[in-house]
């Protein structure tokens, strides 16, 4: 018998349904894309509050005595370094450098730890830590399929909590997270997001999204929440500047080329996965690098375009999209270095046509 190609659903399916939201296949999961105007959803983050189902993200958990031990074997990053209540950005590598996923790693206490992988990399990751946990005195546990995630983001984000919760949320600062209770229901808070606005995500048991969605509709109501797709966070990760796996960042490009070498910790103690190849691909030329692009007009670059120097390809856009909120065109690309310098004039081939652009610093977009 074939396999089944049916996407998988989140707790939150039959929600989004009858609020009318269009699906996508994302992952191998049925995601809402959006559900009006994704423009309109956009603007909502930016200027209020958007809310956001993230229940294809995986939540694999690692506890025990060694537990910041393996961490730090198994990730870039100095995992022990981190204090209980504190999140860190952080990658999974392979022997050779290269990036098998970007990950947010949440401490929840001195020997448990909470690794949140992209829904394309869940097994990936998985599967890694699970090997890579051997001869240390720790368990890992992918919780995912029993835990849901629920996003709030804009700059009323905290009015919309505030009205659920009688949580310190003042107190919480950012890549940080605490138990609190929602209207009844128990919840990890984290002050986290992917959309370059103040906001927090929500780990619930997946049992109970349903009834969270709600109680964050209501609360929010009164402060421009509004439901927000896939589309929306995809251009508001874009204007931050932040990289998605697939896009910016693959396994066949390593932190440093990604721009991303800080959060490879060589000084923490004893030996990682990758840390030979990643120590020689620190000291070694990165022949691309990723940059901004600002466009004129309305044509935006979109990923696999080629970015040119006269008749000349230097480069490949990973990303773009025209900014719902800087009104022009923008991309992230990889260009040759000889042309990543901020000012520097190119070009994109957009079905043909050759549009001028311009390298930039990133972000696009910062928050005020």
């Amino acid at each position: 018998m074939p396999e089944s190609t049916q996407s998988r659903e989140t707790s939150l399916h039959a929600v989004h349904k009858g609020l009318g939201a269009l699906f996508t296949d994302f992952a191998g999961w049925s995601m809402p894309v959006r559900y009006a105007s994704e423009l309109a959803e956009h603007k909502a983050v930016r200027e209020a509050a958007g809310l956001f189902d993230l229940s294809h993200m995986a939540e694999i958990h690692v506890r025990g005595a060694q537990a910041a031990d393996v961490l730090d074997y198994a990730l870039v990053g100095n995992l022990t370094g981190v204090k209980p209540g504190r999140a860190r950005y952080t990658m999974i590598c392979d022997a050779d450098g290269g990036v098998l996923d970007d990950l947010v790693v949440y401490r929840l206490a001195d020997e448990e730890y909470l690794v949140v992988a992209n829904a394309g990399n869940a097994d990936v990751v998985a599967e890694a830590l699970a090997e890579r946990v051997a001869g240390f005195d720790a368990v890992v546990e992918n919780r995912s399929a029993d835990t849901a995630l629920i996003a709030v983001q804009g700059p009323r984000a905290v009015d919309v909590l505030a009205a659920a919760t009688d949580a310190d949320l003042g107190a919480l600062k950012y890549y940080a997270s605490v138990p609190v209770v929602v209207k009844g229901h128990e919840v990890l808070l984290a002050r986290t997001g992917y959309t370059g606005e103040d906001g927090f995500e929500l780990f619930v048991p997946a049992a109970e999204a349903p009834a969270l969605w709600r109680i964050l509709t209501e609360a929010g109501e009164p402060h421009g929440l509004v439901p927000c797709g896939l589309a929306c966070r995809d251009t508001l990760r874009l204007e931050a500047g932040m990289p998605l796996y697939g896009n910016e960042l693959t396994r066949e490009l390593n932190p440093f080329a990604a721009g991303l070498g800080r959060v490879v910790k060589f000084e923490k103690p004893g030996d990682f996965v990758g840390r030979s190849a990643l120590a020689d691909l620190a000291k070694a030329d990165v022949p691309r690098v990723r940059v901004g692009l600002r466009g004129a007009g309305r044509r935006a670059p979109r990923h696999g375009y080629a970015v040119l120097s006269g008749d000349v390809s230097v480069g490949d856009v990973t990303s773009g999209a025209l900014s719902p909120t800087l009104g022009y065109p923008i991309a992230m690309a990889y260009v040759d270095r000889a042309y990543a310098e901020p000012g520097t004039k190119l070009s994109v081939d957009i079905r043909g046509r050759i549009e001028p652009v311009e390298v930039v610093d990133l972000p696009f977009y910062s928050r005020a």
